[in-house]
């Protein structure tokens, strides 16, 4: 495995692809975060909310992100990032998560991060700093 230091401008690290989401997600996710609000678990208030259906947490798919890093832990740490939410999650969406080398300045690694759904739509960009010991 090489290390995130050998990685060049423009290169990409290797993508995750979530397993569908699913209510369990949802509710184990609303238990840690503490976030119970009815439109992520319950189907008839996110109508009521007028939302097709349940909606993943953004903050969910935000903490996913930590995925793209995880074989690199030994290396470093994530020291910061910048999330923008550009799309909402549903039940049974494929999410892929892709990070994009966007600067080197000494110890910190600038990625450009994003989300996709099966469709391809953004659901999240963002920048993540990774400093490297």
């Amino acid at each position: 495995m090489s290390t995130l230091t050998q990685l060049q401008v423009g290169e990409s690290l290797t993508e995750v692809q979530l397993e569908p989401v699913s209510r369990m997600d949802l509710i184990k996710y609303s238990g840690a975060s503490g976030d119970f609000n009815p439109i992520h678990t319950i189907d008839d208030e996110a109508k009521k909310a007028g939302l097709p259906g349940i909606i993943a947490h953004g903050m969910w798919t935000m903490g996913n992100l930590a995925k793209l890093f995880t074989a690199y832990y030994e290396e470093g740490f994530v020291q910061d990032y910048s999330i923008r939410f550009k799309g909402m999650v549903f039940l049974n969406d494929v999410v892929t998560l892709r990070a994009t080398l966007k600067e080197k300045q000494d110890q910190n690694l600038h990625f450009d991060v994003q989300a996709v759904n099966q469709e391809g739509n953004d659901v999240l960009k963002g920048v993540v700093v990774y400093h490297h010991y």
